[in-house]
C-alpha cells in the first residue's frame, strides 16, 4: 500500500431546523447542511480520496424527516466511486432503529453505517476500528475496545469514534470520556473524533474535525473537514483542513469610549466585501460607555448595514450611556416627556436604585431617545 488518503468529518446535524433563526435565514441554513453532502464529495474528488469517514450525529435527531433522510441516501450514494463510513453518535444514536433500517434500504452500496465495535476493512491493509452509540447515554468510553482489537500486521489502524476528551459542559455526559492518548495506547495511526462543533488539533494522530457547516457563533468561520493521509503503519498523518462551509459565523467584540471614531470602530469590524455579507453571521458585542448622540450614530450604523448580511445581530447589553448636560433637550425641553426622562435619567445614574434597576432604566431612557429619533 502506497499511502491512503481519507476524509474525515462529523457532526453534519442533518435536519436541524434552527428554530431561533429568522424565517428566511432558516430555510437557507438547512439547505447548506444538505449541500454540504456533495461538498464533502468533492473535497474528496479533489484530494484523490475515495473514503469519507462521519465521526457521529449524520442527523440531528433520531427521527429526521422522510425527506431528510432519503434525501442524504441518495446524495451520499451518488457517486459510487466514494465511500462513506458511518458511525452513530448521540444525536443519531443505534435506538434509532427504524432510522438507519429505512436509510441502510435506501442508501447505495458504497454507504456503510457501522453499527458494530470491531475492525472493518475498508480498503487493502486499511481497518476502521469504529466506535457507534447504542443509546444516546451508553455511561462509558465506546472506544475502550480499541486496545485490544486485532488487525492484520503492519495494517493501517484507524479509529472513529464520537465523544469528549473533556468535558464539555452543557449537560455533558462525563462517563463517555475518551482518552486523550487513546490513539497510543491503541497503537491507531489516526483517531477521528466527532461531537465537538469546532476544529481540534489534540495531538498529531487525534483530531477533531469540526462541523462542515458551522451551526453557532462559538466557532468562527466557516465549516471545514480534515484530509489525511497516511504514508503507513506508524507515519505521522498528514492533515489538511478544507474548508467546504458556505455560511460564516462570527462573534466580535466592540470596545466603545466616548470621544472615539464609533462608527469607524464599528465599520472596521465589517467585511469590505459586501458580497460576501449575505452568507455571514454577524454578532457584535458592544462594551464600554458612550454617550448619546455617539450611541445613535452607532445605532445608525448598524441599521444600515444590517440588511447586507444574512444574520446581523448587535448586542449592546453591555454598553453604558455617559449622560451630559443637555442630553435631555435631545428628548424634550419640556411637558410630561421631559418630566419622565428626567426620572429615568436620575435612575439610570445609579441614584438611589441597584445596579439591576439602573440599568433597566438607561435601557428605557435609551428607548425612549431611539423613539424620539424615530419620530
Amino acid at each position: 500500500m502506497v499511502g491512503f488518503t481519507f476524509v474525515h468529518t462529523s457532526d453534519l446535524h442533518l435536519g436541524s431546523g434552527f428554530g431561533t433563526m429568522p424565517e428566511e435565514l432558516r430555510g437557507r441554513l438547512i439547505e447548506a447542511r444538505h449541500e454540504v453532502l456533495s461538498r464533502l464529495v468533492q473535497a474528496a474528488r479533489n484530494h484523490g480520496a475515495r473514503h469519507i469517514l462521519v465521526a457521529g450525529d449524520t442527523f440531528d435527531t433520531t427521527g429526521p424527516s422522510d425527506g431528510v433522510r432519503r434525501q442524504a441516501a441518495t446524495e451520499m450514494s451518488a457517486d459510487g466511486d466514494v465511500h462513506w463510513w458511518i458511525i452513530p453518535g448521540n444525536h443519531d444514536s443505534l435506538a434509532a432503529e427504524e432510522l438507519w433500517r429505512l436509510f441502510g434500504e435506501e442508501a447505495g452500496p458504497n454507504v456503510h453505517v457501522l453499527r458494530e465495535a470491531e475492525p472493518v476493512e475498508v480498503e487493502a491493509g486499511v481497518w476502521v476500528l469504529p466506535s457507534p452509540w447504542p443509546r444516546q447515554f451508553p455511561g462509558q468510553d465506546l472506544t475502550a475496545w480499541m486496545p485490544e482489537a486485532e488487525t492484520p500486521e503492519n495494517a493501517l489502524r484507524i479509529g472513529l469514534a464520537h465523544g469528549g476528551i473533556t468535558d464539555f459542559g452543557d449537560d455533558y455526559d462525563a462517563s463517555t470520556l475518551i482518552p486523550p492518548n487513546r490513539a497510543e495506547s491503541a497503537q491507531l495511526d489516526y483517531l477521528a473524533l466527532g461531537d465537538w462543533h469546532g476544529v481540534v488539533d489534540v495531538n498529531p494522530r487525534t483530531q477533531f474535525s469540526g462541523t462542515p457547516e458551522r451551526d453557532s457563533y462559538r466557532h468562527e468561520g466557516r465549516g471545514s473537514c480534515h484530509v489525511v493521509t497516511i504514508a503507513g503503519s506508524g507515519a505521522v498523518p498528514s492533515i489538511k483542513r478544507v474548508e467546504i462551509g458556505r455560511f460564516y459565523w462570527s462573534a466580535k467584540k466592540l470596545s466603545l469610549t466616548p470621544n472615539m471614531d464609533v462608527v469607524g470602530a464599528f465599520e472596521a469590524l465589517l467585511d469590505p466585501e459586501t458580497a460576501q455579507r449575505r452568507d455571514q453571521l454577524l454578532r457584535i458585542e458592544a462594551q464600554g460607555y458612550l454617550h448619546m448622540e455617539e450611541r445613535a450614530a452607532l445605532e445608525d450604523a448598524a441599521a444600515k448595514v444590517a440588511p447586507d448580511f444574512g444574520r446581523f445581530v448587535l448586542l449592546d447589553d453591555e454598553l453604558a450611556t455617559e449622560y451630559q448636560a443637555g442630553d435631555l433637550d435631545l428628548i424634550a425641553t419640556g411637558g410630561a416627556l421631559r418630566v419622565a426622562a428626567e426620572e429615568l435619567q436620575v435612575e439610570a445614574e445609579g441614584q438611589g436604585v441597584s445596579e439591576h434597576d439602573a440599568r433597566v432604566a438607561q435601557a428605557a431612557l435609551n428607548r425612549l431617545w431611539s423613539l424620539v429619533r424615530e419620530g
